[in-house]
């Protein structure tokens, strides 16, 4: 008697776990951003940028958005790249890096940009490792 072993394509279910694990992070990354940004406002630190205040609500959407976008950059990588997750990590530590140019020259006092800039870095040292480990190495 012979016996046929049915597989399903590794990709599929890397790829939804990889998604289901970068929503999970996403939302982690989005409510850590606004805890953040709550306790620097409640230690009396402005949230006010070029004299508009961002609402702490408007920190997990952003957050939230641009993890996102670091999901589907891993799902694409995970598809298309030799190494996707040294690429990832890499990929993602230069745009982290990138995304606290604009907090350094934003019209806003010290505190203000120090708050924004660990509210980028609190959310990538959720996100990254927690896709970066479902990634291929």
């Amino acid at each position: 008697m012979t016996t046929t072993a049915t597989t399903t394509p590794a990709t599929t279910s890397t790829v939804g776990a990889l998604i289901r694990t970068g929503l999970v992070a996403t939302v982690a990354a989005s409510a850590a951003t606004m805890a953040v940004a709550a306790v620097g406002r409640a230690a009396g630190i402005s949230l006010d940028v070029a004299d508009a205040p961002i609402p702490v609500s408007g920190f997990g959407v952003l957050t939230a958005v641009f993890s996102l976008v670091g999901v589907i950059l891993a799902a694409l990588l995970s598809r298309f790249a030799r190494r996707p997750r040294r690429t990832f990590v890499r990929t993602t530590v230069v745009l982290t890096v990138l995304s606290l140019v604009p907090d350094v020259i934003v019209d806003a006092g010290a505190a203000t940009k120090a708050l924004l800039m660990l509210t980028h870095l609190v959310a990538a040292a959720i996100v990254i490792p927690a896709l970066a480990r479902r990634l291929a190495a």
